[in-house]
């Protein structure tokens, strides 16, 4: 089996995790220590990461590197990667979008192959075992495959197109995450009115994922006209409260792409998503 030298950029929690997990099937995974803290050190050494002093000789040890970074900072990372000839795989794993993406391949396409990925889970430990997406040239991304194989990182492969992978882990976060700080906003209206407990008991009878209920969509667009009012009043609540009303009002900016939509029983999921993508 090939085990090849692995370079993980920024080894942050997850990145140090998922690189310790690369690790099982790599000959060596190595770090720049160079303007890194202490906290990164130490979670390093404690994964058994190889240290070196300069991204220079990173790049040069390594046939693999995998960019596990702040998203803001993705962009800037690939193109001193590019700068400085890396003519290996890169694996673009950040929580980008697709387009950024694009572009990073773009940037190191000339003398690097490119693969698009991202993570959906929590950092590989602990018995967590998250799953890396991946997209991009067949060959490619067959060697990542390889590089998991039998650790807690799975994989999947979902087409040969750099920025799938970026989609759908971006979609994923846009519900995921929101969610949460929309779970914040109800709790903190609620209890500011002394219901929350009330609240969080309505909750917890319901245990799935409106994600996974896309045929809803449908019955959504139908009822905007009457929730985009609703999530207005609340907005006005939160303001009151002391709490951010922006998100709510953004909700409801949005239903009223389906207020021409009023009551119609034969609206399509298709028909729904169409008219929401209309300006």
């Amino acid at each position: 089996m090939d085990q090849p030298t692995v370079g993980i950029l920024h080894p942050g929690s997850m990145g140090a995790a998922v690189a310790a997990c690369a690790a099982t099937n790599a000959s060596a995974v190595l770090w720049c220590d160079a303007g890194r803290s202490p906290a990164s050190a130490t979670r390093a050494e404690r994964l058994g990461l190889g240290a070196v002093s300069t991204l220079q000789e990173l790049l040069d040890r390594s046939e693999i590197v995998i960019s596990l970074c702040p998203p803001a900072v993705a962009e800037d990372l690939a193109r001193d990667v590019a700068a400085h000839g890396f003519a290996g795989l890169y694996v673009e794993a950040n929580a980008i979008s697709a387009e950024r993406a694009v572009r990073i391949a773009g940037l190191l396409g000339p003398t690097a192959a490119v693969v698009d990925g991202g993570v959906v889970g929590s950092p590989p430990v602990n018995g967590k075992t998250p799953t890396l997406y991946l997209s991009g040239p067949a060959s490619a991304t067959a060697r990542i495959e390889a590089l998991f194989v039998r650790t807690a990182v799975r994989t999947k492969v979902l087409g040969t197109e750099v920025g799938q992978a970026s989609a759908l882990k971006l979609a994923y976060a846009s519900f995921q995450k929101t969610s949460r700080v929309l779970v914040a906003l109800a709790i903190g209206l609620a209890r500011e009115h002394g219901v929350d407990q009330e609240l969080i008991d309505i909750a917890s009878r319901r245990t799935d994922s409106y994600l996974s209920e896309p045929e809803y969509i449908a019955k959504t667009a139908a009822r905007a006209w009457r929730w985009g009012p609703e999530l207005e009043e609340a907005a006005d609540m939160l303001a009151a409260a002391g709490l951010p009303p922006e998100m709510l009002l953004a909700a409801a900016s949005t239903l009223a792409r389906w207020d021409d939509t009023k009551d119609d029983g034969k609206l399509t999921l298709a028909d729904a998503l169409d008219r929401l993508a209309q300006p």
